[in-house]
């Protein structure tokens, strides 16, 4: 479950780093706030609090930044108040709640008006959270059905009319003005029939409509800014289409003003910028609608209504209506609507969405199935064990939004840049006019007008500020794709670090499944007596040996005694009275702690340990019985994922409590760097620290409760997503399939992802470093070139959506190692010769 005191809310206006930047600086400015992170791409604010209170003041400092929260609204239909006091308890469970902003009950209606952060809690939650206080609620009318991608089309389809409507004016704006440069005659033409005064009269016409019409927004939002002394890219925008009308202006209604030789117009540079620019941000609000095509394929894959079974009829249901308990019939080809139990039928569930791996499993009575898998040709009723936002398939969508709302530490370089950038844009426009001004040829204005317009035109933060989180949007989605899921942005940029990968064995390296493969007993031992008293006393435990034990002797047909006062001793053993009998099982060092004397079997012990099986000891009544002996297959594709990590140039490390010698057969069969053996659950942090002497960093690869101190102390801890949820939520990087392979994928994306982040970066610093002295003109003295503010335009439009496109390309990533285990049929021996 996600950190209560953790929430993301949805941002208006960001449009460039330096925006990003000023949002952060609001943020980090209010008491109580910290692990601050500002998405440009997905439009959102992360930060932890101290006080849901604190929301409230947030909101305050966003708006007084120029940058509102999107906030939303809900009624509530209210059941169960009957006096005042309830009306004020249903207010107190809302307002208290993280991302409300203020809820009004009314008695008399039975309803609660609710105003809340957009993307911090949906009307579902907080109907919920009525309902648990005590007062059943249901949604009236809500305004916050639309989904971000939906925002994103209609922003797209916005911004789309304004382009369209912006360039039909400019058409004529630029054939009046730039004909007569390029085609013969036509300033003739002009001159002869509407005149040369007129012409600029209709071009200020059209131009004006253009710059106050679909380009008004540059001005809302570029001038306030400037006056705050917080400039983004719409102050740029403005003031270079700006300066260019005003001068325009000034030389058709007020030409005695200027000399004969600088007495010209630039309508049409100030319009064709804003048709240019408004275009650019048409393709990227595009774009950035596909870098989230991930979140959005997997809320497409929440069913939205489930057939409840209540008095023996299935009834049709809203999902948002089913309760945990619930028995809920899944039809042949149907998608599983919650988590749940199967309680009748078989079926093959296509689990793929979950794992990536394509073959269906079968499912039938008491098997776990999953919501959003898709059942296949049986029929099968399930009863509901997780609804709504504690689904697995809700955890894995919050899991990849907390990913991709995440803040690199490659970031810091941006922010840091980001944040002088524009006033250092504005500063060197400045120069630049003063410079053609003092020592440029005439007409100097004119040079120093153009040359200054390109300058703020030309300089791009838009790139900056897009080259890093559109990277790890689009990176961590199709990860998630494959069944990879980042827990924690940062995790990507950390695992494209490691150099060591360090493994636990059991169900890690090895299935997970071990299998009793020897007993042998000591002199004077019965071996059907032994394994009976040692299989009372594993009964009574959960570890994977002792269910290997159990199932061996149901399977021989054994009856056994029950066990009393069972004590296990972490890392060492289980002890327990049987019919008055005191019997220990466990490693040598637990017979040594009990003063047990092992030399009989010591050899037989040894020998076993160097074929990569566990053995372990029994004594009853203070006296060696037999050394038991099991072995757990290593997993098929070990092997293959050591070779290739190996191939990828990182060393692989194996601890497990385990002998050395068992652990050192295991690693010779499937290639295994360094082992660390006999290691106690509370040892693999000591383990991992011992492996970090190198200075490289470490991922460490688990999936049971005691790895999870391990996991979080790893510089990336991966689960496996088969293990526990202890593990998982200590986790970076959680591996839906329980498959090694998941390992190299996830490094495979990380590695791409990180170097598509870097060329994003190369391009958006590169082309602002060397496009900006060009647009000043650097190039003018030696070749005579001074770049026109229109061509200024097309270009920083073109480096955005090229950040964008680049980034896109990440959808395209295959999983490197794909293929499903086959199953392993491994036979195993069970060795019943006595001592010798």
């Amino acid at each position: 479950m996600t950190d209560p005191n953790t929430i993301r809310l949805s941002v208006s206006g960001m449009n460039c780093a330096s925006c990003v930047g000023r949002v952060e600086k609001a943020l980090n400015e209010v008491p109580g706030l910290s692990n601050v992170s500002v998405n440009l791409v997905n439009e959102t604010a992360q930060f932890q609090m101290d006080d849901p209170a604190t929301t409230g003041v947030a909101v305050t400092a966003l708006s007084n930044a120029g940058y509102p929260a999107r906030t939303a609204r809900v009624i509530l239909n209210v059941d169960a108040m009957s006096c005042a006091s309830c009306v004020g308890r249903v207010e107190q469970a809302l307002v208290r709640t993280p991302g409300l902003l203020n809820a009004a009950v009314n008695l008399a209606t039975e309803t609660a008006v609710v105003e809340y952060l957009s993307d911090a809690i949906t009307p579902e939650e907080i109907a919920r959270i009525s309902t648990e206080a005590g007062y059943p609620a249901e949604i009236a009318q809500s305004d916050a059905h639309e989904d971000r991608s939906d925002r994103k089309a209609e922003e797209a389809d916005a911004l789309a009319r304004r382009v369209i409507l912006a360039a039909i004016l400019t058409v004529p704006v630029f054939v009046l003005e730039m004909g007569k440069h390029t085609i013969p005659g036509f300033e003739g033409l002009i001159e002869s029939t509407i005149g040369i005064q007129t012409s600029w009269l209709i071009q200020f016409a059209l131009a004006t409509v253009v710059l106050f019409g679909p380009g008004w927004g540059f001005f809302a939002k570029g001038i306030p800014a400037l006056i705050k002394r917080a400039p983004d890219m719409n102050s740029l925008v403005a003031l270079g289409t700006g300066a260019a009308w005003t001068y325009s202006v000034v030389a058709t209604f007020l030409p005695q003003v200027l000399p004969d030789g600088v007495r010209a117009v630039y309508f049409e540079a100030a319009a064709v910028i804003v048709v240019l620019i408004l275009l650019g941000r048409w393709l990227e609000a595009r774009a950035k609608g596909k870098t989230g095509a991930a979140i959005q394929a997997l809320l497409g894959l929440q069913a939205k209504t489930a057939r409840v079974l209540r008095d023996g009829q299935a009834t049709e249901v809203d999902i948002k209506e089913l309760r945990i308990g619930d028995q809920i019939l899944v039809r042949p080809g149907e998608r599983l609507p919650v988590d749940g139990e199967v309680t009748e039928g078989s079926s093959n569930v296509d689990e793929s969405m979950i794992t990536g791996e394509p073959l269906a499993v079968p499912k039938a009575a008491g098997e776990p199935v999953t919501g959003g898998t898709v059942n296949g040709t049986g029929s099968l009723t399930i009863t509901a064990t997780r609804v709504g936002a504690d689904t697995t398939l809700a955890q894995i969508i919050r899991m990849v939004e907390d990913a991709q709302g995440a803040k690199l530490p490659i970031q810091g370089l941006v922010d840091r840049v980001t944040m002088w950038f524009v006033p250092a844009v504005l500063v060197l426009a400045l120069a630049t006019v003063v410079v053609w001004l003092l020592v440029g040829p005439d007409p100097a204005l004119t040079f120093a007008l153009v040359a200054g317009v390109s300058v703020l035109i030309i300089a791009c933060p838009c790139a900056m500020g897009l080259a890093t989180p559109t990277s790890i949007m689009v990176g961590t989605g199709r990860a998630a794709e494959m069944g990879v899921f980042f827990r924690k942005g940062d995790a990507l940029q950390h695992l494209d670090e490691v150099g060591v990968v360090a493994l636990d064995k059991t169900g890690t390296v090895t299935q997970g499944q071990p299998s009793l493969t020897d007993l042998i007993t000591a002199d004077g031992f019965d071996r059907a007596e032994t394994l009976a008293l040692i299989t009372s006393v594993e009964a009574q435990s959960e570890h994977p040996v002792a269910e290997a034990i159990v199932q061996s002797a149901k399977s021989e047909g054994l009856s056994w005694p029950d066990a009393t006062e069972f004590r296990s001793v972490t890392g060492y053993g289980v002890e327990a009275l049987v019919q008055g009998r005191k019997v220990h099982v466990g490693a040598d060092r637990f017979m040594v702690q009990q003063s047990i004397d092992t030399s009989p079997l010591e050899d037989r012990e040894r020998a076993l340990a160097e074929k990569g099986r566990t053995a372990l000891y029994a004594a009853v009544d203070g006296s060696l019985a037999a050394v038991i002996a099991v072995a757990d297959p290593v997993k098929s594709s070990s092997a293959e994922v050591i070779a290739a990590l190996h191939d990828r140039g990182i060393k692989v490390a194996m601890i497990t409590g385990d002998k050395k010698a068992t652990a050192d057969a295991i690693a010779r069969e499937v290639g295994i760097d360094h082992v660390i053996a006999g290691v106690l659950p509370d040892g693999k942090v000591a383990a991992l620290d011992e492996l970090r002497q190198g200075n490289s960093k470490i991922a460490f690869v688990g999936d049971g409760i005691n790895d999870a101190p391990a996991l979080a102390h790893a510089d990336v801890g991966i689960a496996i997503g088969t293990g526990t949820d202890v593990a998982i939520e200590s986790a970076d990087v959680v591996l839906m399939s329980g498959d090694l392979r998941g390992v190299v994928n996830a490094i495979d994306v990380s590695r791409k992802t990180m170097r598509n982040i870097r060329q994003n970066l190369i391009w958006a610093f590169g082309y602002n470093v060397a496009l900006i002295p060009v647009a000043a003109g650097a190039l003018y003295p030696a070749f005579g070139l001074l770049l026109s503010p229109v061509f200024a335009a097309g270009a920083m439009a073109l480096s955005s959506v090229s950040v964008l496109t680049n980034a896109l390309q990440l959808r395209r990533i295959k999983a490197t190692m794909s293929e499903q285990d086959p199953p392993h049929d491994a036979e195993t021996k069970f060795a019943t010769q006595p001592a010798e």
